[in-house]
């Protein structure tokens, strides 16, 4: 400025309202580009060339373990979290931005800073600057732990559905089949294709009603599920049970999304149990009730009785002569005669009525709703006229006559339904003395026997106190190899004038008296005492002892027997066995459990004895927890001489093995028993064949001396497979020998000749065909089957014509081709145990 100049000011105005709203802008930008990076829901970081935290968004800031994403800035992995792992990505992100090609969207298994696996997929991508140059890295990842845990799940799902046993059907909400697995096609004979897109009712075997299906989906929409069992229908049309779980499959907010099936196929156990229900409730010969189901009939009847206000009748009836045609014409004609009677005595009665076979020649009928005593007497005489009617068996014209007890319900005095059974069990001997052939109403006057019985009660109770009781022993052993296992106590009266009696002629008497609980503790007290003695002699004895069922219901049983046990601390309590009658069960089954429970507990073993008498149920043997089986003797007696007692023991053996029972047969006489039980799985006997009851002083000279039958060591079993085989060719023996019984005079009636009928013929075209046809003996044995039955037509025939010399010449021949088929047997059979069994017969 020159001197004297006037001051001046110069400014420069520029406008820059746009830079001001470009940085504003830009600043807006930048901070809803870190707004967005904040608020997506997966992990932004970015990084420099040196691998120092240029910035990340909230989410990365957390899982690193800082406050705030500016917490980040400038620091290295080795200052995260993930510390531990701080190598590893720093590794990883130098390898791709020395590449300078991003990596995109990879899985990796991940140490969460707590340890946990840690699902991670990731992104990394380079940085570059205007020249292209690599300046840094853009890393973006997402946790898929949870999702990887679910693809697991599915994974382990599919796994199961496919290769789970049960049957699997997944439906949509309106029931259409969306998938099956291979048991479904399995089981139901459907493929996958065939079903998708149907409707389970493709299954509806119509044995269920409507009302069935109605509460099924009442249940699906209630609870969310349904169980039970179920009939379907296979492709092939067959019928086959299910036991079946249906689940509903709900989304998050609760609506069905699908229902899941899950279902096995339990046919064959339906199968048995029809078969075990019928044996249990209903007579093997004669298909008549058998005495469990008259019991529940009876009682029964007894409530409608009194409901109603009618009358009831208990008729007992036993056949007139009957032992004469046993005797005379042998038991099969014996067997028919009361199927026929039976038949005929059944359809005497009335809808509602019920006659039930007790056992022999025993029938009991249950007449209901009678006005009055008047009324039944012509249904008594019905009875008698129906047993008394000729039976045409073959050639023979056979004829009983009835004797028949009848009592009444109800009475002036509360009665029982087993104090019904014995008035008319009383009533029916007072008809027998009268002649016979005729009905007796019992007379509560004459029930004056029970003086009788008191006095009886009193002899014995005199008995016990005067020590007249003793205790024989009955070994038991394993025929197999030889061992003894323990004896079992029987009690004995050693009367001062009668002699030794057995406990048939004064435990009925005591039966339902508290005397059989006293003489039921003395038996155990006994026993006890004698396991002592023996030990001290250096033998280790176990004892098995019957209980009664009062004694066994009585509510201070456990008390008892544990004071018992405590007086004998020298035996254990797993030395005594109690054999509870299935008899015993039937009273009170819960009590009788709650009994046996606590009794092993103490330690002491039970035994469900007379087992398969049919008195047993399924019941019995899914609640008694008892250790072992014993199966009554009337089945071992008669199975080698009665395919149906075989056939009943074996469904009883196959039974006890089903739910895991240890067995033992009693009734072995003879050496042919034990054979055939070892071959059928039971080694475990006792019987007259091994040994007769005898003193206690007895025993340790015969358990050291005593040895079973060579043929009975080292026996095994055969196979449930040659099964068929070994009973046909048991039949077949028992045919053979009532041949030679018949040409010996021995027998009434032959047997039939046609080859085809007898179990071995069957067998041959059956399942012998089927498995050994290709077995050059299996033709040797069919051409050997029809020699035998044609020699016997021989023999038959020569005895028709009186030449009975020439007919016991010719037995030889007989004999000669039993023993030759059953060599060809040996060779037919696959293994030593079906030799063995043939080589028995």
């Amino acid at each position: 400025m020159e001197a004297g100049a006037e001051p001046f000011l110069l400014a420069t105005v520029r406008d820059i309202s746009g830079l001001k709203q470009a940085e504003a802008a830009l600043t807006e930008s930048r901070d809803l580009l870190q707004t967005i990076i904040d608020t997506a829901p997966i992990g932004v970081f970015w990084k420099d060339c040196n691998l120092r935290y240029l910035g990340c968004n909230k989410v990365f800031a957390k899982d690193a373990g800082m406050a705030h994403p500016l917490d980040v800035i400038g620091k290295d992995d080795y200052q995260m979290a993930w510390a531990a792992q701080a190598q590893y990505y720093r590794a990883d992100d130098q390898a791709v931005m020395a590449s300078g090609i991003a990596r995109l969207f990879y899985d990796a298994l991940h140490k969460s800073p707590s340890d946990q696996p840690l699902w991670l997929r990731s992104s990394k991508i380079p940085l570059r600057n205007q020249d292209n140059e690599v300046f840094g890295l853009l890393g973006i990842y997402e946790d898929i732990t949870v999702r990887k845990q679910a693809e697991e799940k599915l994974l382990l799902a599919a796994s199961v559905f496919t290769h789970a046993r049960e049957g699997i059907m997944i439906a949509k909400p309106d029931g259409t089949i969306i998938d099956v697995n291979d048991a479904f096609s399995h089981i139901t004979g459907y493929s996958r294709e065939e079903v998708q897109g149907r409707n389970p009712s493709i299954l509806n075997s119509t044995r269920q009603e409507k009302d069935f299906y109605t509460t099924l989906w009442r249940d699906l929409v209630d609870k969310g599920h349904w169980s039970g069992e179920i009939w379907d229908r296979r492709k092939n049309g067959e019928v086959f049970a299910a036991i079946e779980t249906i689940s509903a499959v709900r989304d998050i907010d609760g609506h069905i999304q699908h229902y899941v099936a899950l279902f096995s196929d339990i046919t064959p156990i339906k199968e048995y149990e029809k078969r075990l229900e019928h044996i249990a409730h209903y007579d093997a010969l004669t298909s008549l009730p058998n005495r469990v189901l008259l019991s529940d009939r009876l009682r029964q009847g007894m409530a409608q009785s009194r409901r109603r206000g009618k009358r009831l009748a208990v008729a007992f009836i036993d056949l007139d002569g009957f032992k004469a045609i046993n005797d005379n014409h042998g038991h099969k004609a014996g067997d028919l005669l009361l199927i026929d009677v039976a038949s005929r005595m059944e359809q005497t009665l009335r809808a509602g009525d019920t006659i039930a076979r007790l056992g022999g020649d025993e029938f009991v009928a249950v007449l209901i709703d009678l006005d009055d005593t008047e009324t039944c007497l012509p249904m008594l005489g019905r009875l008698l006229a129906a047993a008394a009617q000729p039976v045409h068996i073959g050639d023979l014209v056979l004829q009983v006559s009835a004797s028949l007890g009848a009592t009444f319900y109800p009475q002036t005095e509360d009665i029982e339904a087993d104090q019904l059974l014995r008035q008319a069990d009383q009533a029916m001997y007072q008809a027998k003395l009268a002649g016979k052939n005729r009905y007796h109403i019992f007379d509560p006057e004459q029930d004056n026997r029970s003086r009788s019985l008191h006095e009886s009660l009193e002899d014995i109770r005199r008995a016990l106190a005067a020590n007249q009781f003793v205790l024989y022993y009955q070994p038991k052993v394993n025929m197999r190899t030889g061992t003894m296992i323990g004896a079992e106590a029987l009690i004995r009266w050693q009367h001062p004038e009668k002699g030794l009696l057995p406990p048939s002629v004064f435990l009925p008497v005591i039966e339902n008296d508290p005397l059989a609980v006293e003489i039921g503790e003395w038996v155990i007290d006994t026993a006890l005492l004698q396991m002592e003695l023996w030990q001290a002699a250096g033998l280790h004895i176990p004892v098995s002892i019957n209980i009664g069922a009062r004694q066994l219901q009585q509510t201070n049983f456990v008390e008892r027997l544990c004071a018992l046990l405590a007086a004998h601390p020298n035996v254990s309590p797993g030395d005594l066995e109690l054999e509870v009658l299935e008899t015993s069960a039937m009273g009170d089954l819960a009590k009788v459990t709650q009994a046996i429970v606590a009794g092993r507990k103490l330690g002491v073993r039970f035994t469900l004895d007379d087992f398969g008498t049919g008195y047993s149920s399924l019941t019995y043997l899914n609640h008694l927890p008892v250790t072992q089986i014993k199966i009554d003797q009337r089945f071992i007696r008669g199975m080698l001489d009665d395919t149906d007692d075989m056939a009943i023991l074996e469904g009883v053996l196959g039974l006890a093995t089903a739910f895991r029972q240890q067995i033992i047969a009693e009734g072995v006489e003879t050496v042919e028993h034990g054979t055939m039980l070892l071959q059928l799985g039971c080694e475990l006997a006792q019987g007259y064949g091994i040994a007769h009851p005898m003193p206690a002083n007895q025993i340790p000279d015969w358990s050291a001396t005593w040895r079973p039958d060579p043929a009975w060591l080292g026996l095994p079993a055969v196979s449930r497979v040659d099964l068929p085989l070994l009973f046909a060719s048991l039949e077949h023996s028992t045919w053979i020998a009532a041949v030679e019984a018949f040409l010996r005079g021995e027998r009434k009636v032959p047997p039939p000749l046609d080859h085809r009928q007898c179990r071995l013929g069957t067998w041959l075209v059956a399942d012998g065909q089927a498995r050994h046809s290709a077995q050059p003996a299996f033709q040797a044995i069919d051409a050997l089957h029809r020699k035998v039955h044609a020699l016997a037509g021989e023999l038959l025939e020569l005895q028709a014509q009186d030449r009975n010399l020439e007919v016991q010449t010719r037995l030889g021949e007989l004999h000669g081709l039993r023993d030759a088929l059953l060599e060809q047997l040996k060779a037919l059979a696959p293994g030593k145990s079906a030799v063995n069994g043939m080589g028995s017969l």
